[in-house]
């Protein structure tokens, strides 16, 4: 019997990646990928896709029988910038969705969970050098409070309903192969694309915002890795940390010129600054690494090389 899995938000910057990963894995029938509207890509053309609303409980249930689902990613949120414009909806969207398919493993319908979570938990009062598992968390935006609430729910579910749930906080995400979505890392990924098309960039982060980040490459990986472990290796069920390297946008420019030396990079910084100070510098990921035994296999040069290659 092959692992039935339905990804919701399958069409986002993570999803569109891990749904390509996953179908690789198990298989192109056996990868249910769904968002909210139906685009013409390749997430939509390589296997089966299904439109649904990640607020319609009776939509994900049908969507799980149909199919007869054992696991589900949910990939389905509104990023930090974006929530912040849109707060009400921000939280609902984040926190219902999730509850939605806690919902579905309690009533035994769906054994194992994939939930992202994400270094907004984490606030201005968070230490921001090797920021540790466990630590002051006091978010400051819509979509920070939003994970943090779900970590906790989370964690709730498996202690109470025996609920197989299993979380990393993602740093800044770093991918060729879709576009920025409204995050304050973003323009870790805007930047190569100007780079390539314009041979220069407009940076909306001071010269010196240091902050955690991760190839998209090593993410899946890392996601991918905790659903696999066996559920005795999985000791922390709110979410875990999880690193790769930390560079400011000055580091990444510097990089960037050593193969566009003609790049140039201004600063403007505007209200995603804020957002990005109350954030961590780096990540103390060593229990993932103790636990399931996470490692990263890029850092920002192999990354800058990637990244050109196939942008170019």
């Amino acid at each position: 019997m092959s692992t039935k899995i339905l990804i919701i938000g399958a069409c986002g910057q993570i999803g569109t990646e891990l749904t390509h990963s996953l179908r690789k894995i198990y298989g192109a029938d056996n990868v249910i990928a769904s968002d909210i509207r139906k685009l013409n890509n390749d997430v939509v053309n390589s296997g089966k896709f299904e439109v649904i609303n990640a607020l319609d409980f009776n939509q994900i249930e049908h969507l799980v029988e149909v199919h007869k689902i054992d696991e589900i990613y949910l990939m389905a949120a509104l990023l930090s910038a974006t929530a912040e414009k849109n707060p009400a909806f921000a939280w609902d969207l984040n926190m219902n969705s999730l509850f939605h398919v806690l919902n579905l493993a309690k009533a035994k319908k769906i054994k194992k969970i994939f939930w992202p979570s994400s270094i907004a938990v984490f606030g201005p009062t968070t230490p921001k050098e090797n920021t540790p598992q466990y630590t002051i968390m006091e978010p400051s935006t819509v979509y920070g409070i939003s994970k943090q609430s779900g970590e906790r729910w989370c964690e709730y579910y498996h202690n109470i309903f025996g609920v197989d749930v299993r979380s990393i906080r993602y740093p800044g995400l770093i991918s060729y192969s879709s576009p920025p979505g409204g995050g304050t890392t973003d323009y870790a990924v805007d930047i190569f694309h100007k780079a390539l098309a314009d041979k220069k960039y407009e940076c909306f982060l001071s010269s010196e915002t240091k902050m955690p980040m991760m190839y998209m490459d090593d993410a899946i990986a890392a996601t991918i890795q905790i659903m696999q472990a066996p559920a005795e290796q999985i000791k922390i069920r709110s979410s875990y940390n999880l690193a790769a390297m930390s560079f400011t946008p000055t580091e990444i420019a510097a990089e960037i010129k050593k193969h566009i030396p003609e790049f140039k990079i201004t600063y403007e910084p505007d209200f995603r600054q804020k957002i990005a100070d109350s954030w961590p510098a780096s990540i103390d990921d060593n229990h993932a690494r103790t636990d399931w035994n996470w490692d990263h296999k890029y850092d920002l040069e192999t990354m800058t090389v990637d990244m050109i290659e196939h942008l170019k």
